[in-house]
């Protein structure tokens, strides 16, 4: 019996390398010959020293990170640094503020939770649906905010930063879970940026902040121990029992990118499978819509309705049925909008998307 191919477009956790699940089934019952797994290592041993070590290290190379800048790998996701930013930031300067622009969902959640540590200035006005990105020139930036706040990538509804914000000599944050490490980066225009690991680089249980070292020892008193960026970055993030299968994942999804051609190739890649997607869009005579403006759209993922601009349910529910029993599978967009949608992070190969347009040139 032939097995079934199937092809993931999952928001998050999302596909992995078909290499690197291998190399994880290979090692999963003894790693490196040691007699052990990884999921029963102990996290102080000189062979996971040794991966977190090799994962920084990657890392750093892939990014070229400052050595002015810490690397943690913590636990909590992108919602536990919604949290961890404002403890550990808002108190650098002594008005307890910090500007957001939100753009989406996420940078919206984040704006949220903000406010229960400080004076929260959104910096642009209340935006009526998440389909633009308001023009920096005209964003109401105040000078005594200890830092500004962005989400790259909106998740949920598809919009993209293409620019490095100007932050006034401000300290910037920002959110890259969704589009980390598919670009180059300039780490050093960056106070802090941090990242889940479950759509780019790796499986799900481990977050990636990268802060300039400066910025440590600053945090609030309510602090809890285990988001206090200092304490963490004192203890090689060992602070306490780290995610470290999660850690091990991400050591050979990093490996893998390295191997392929490293950010430079990540990006080239994912303007080749964004446009093949947003040109069966652009060409459908508006059978096919995406919601956000062009200058915004993202490259990681793509919402769009089918049968007219508001969308046409029962042409939508057809479609998703019929893209499952091809294999392809989480094309619904996410509960917080009623979307299709397309997620293609670094390790969704040409071929799957090939298999989607040729899937969207039938529906027509």
């Amino acid at each position: 019996m032939e097995k079934k191919k199937t092809i993931n477009f999952g928001a998050g956790p999302a596909k992995l390398p078909p290499s690197v699940l291998l190399q994880a089934q290979k090692e999963l019952l003894d790693y490196n010959n040691i007699g052990i797994s990884v999921l029963e290592m102990s996290h102080r041993s000189a062979d996971f020293s040794k991966i977190i070590n090799t994962t920084e290290n990657l890392l750093r190379e892939l990014l070229n990170i400052p050595e002015n800048y810490k690397v943690l790998f913590l636990q909590g996701g992108g919602s536990g640094q919604f949290s961890a930013v404002p403890l550990n930031l808002i108190g650098l300067k002594e008005d307890r503020c910090a500007d957001y622009v939100v753009t989406g969902a996420w940078s919206a959640k984040a704006a949220k939770e903000a406010e229960k540590y400080g004076q929260i200035n959104v910096v642009h006005p209340k935006l009526d649906k998440y389909t633009s990105i308001p023009d920096n020139s005209g964003w109401s930036l105040n000078p005594s905010a200890s830092y500004v706040y962005y989400c790259c990538n909106e998740t949920v509804h598809g919009v993209e930063f293409n620019f490095i914000p100007d932050s006034k000599d401000v300290i910037l944050v920002s959110d890259m879970s969704s589009n980390f490490l598919s670009r180059p980066v300039d780490v050093s225009k960056f106070g802090l940026i941090f990242a889940g690991a479950q759509k780019n680089i790796g499986c799900a249980g481990v977050t990636v902040v990268i802060v300039r070292e400066d910025l440590l020892g600053k945090a609030c008193k309510e602090c809890p121990v285990v988001l206090d960026y200092q304490v963490q970055a004192g203890n090689n993030s060992l602070y306490n029992t780290p995610p470290c299968f999660s850690i091990y994942v991400m050591n050979l999804v990093l490996e893998w990118i390295k191997n392929n051609g490293g950010t430079e190739a990540m990006e080239k890649l994912s303007k080749q499978k964004s446009s093949l997607i947003y040109d069966v869009i652009n060409n459908s005579g508006g059978f096919y819509s995406c919601p956000v403006n062009e200058d915004c759209r993202s490259r990681m993922n793509i919402p769009f309705r089918i049968g007219r601009k508001e969308g046409d349910e029962a042409l939508e529910k057809l479609f998703l049925d019929g893209a499952s029993k091809l294999g392809m599978i989480s094309l619904k967009g996410h509960r917080y909008c009623t979307y299709c949608k397309m997620l293609h992070y670094n390790s969704l190969y040409i071929v799957g998307m090939g298999n989607i347009i040729k899937k969207k040139k039938l529906s027509q």
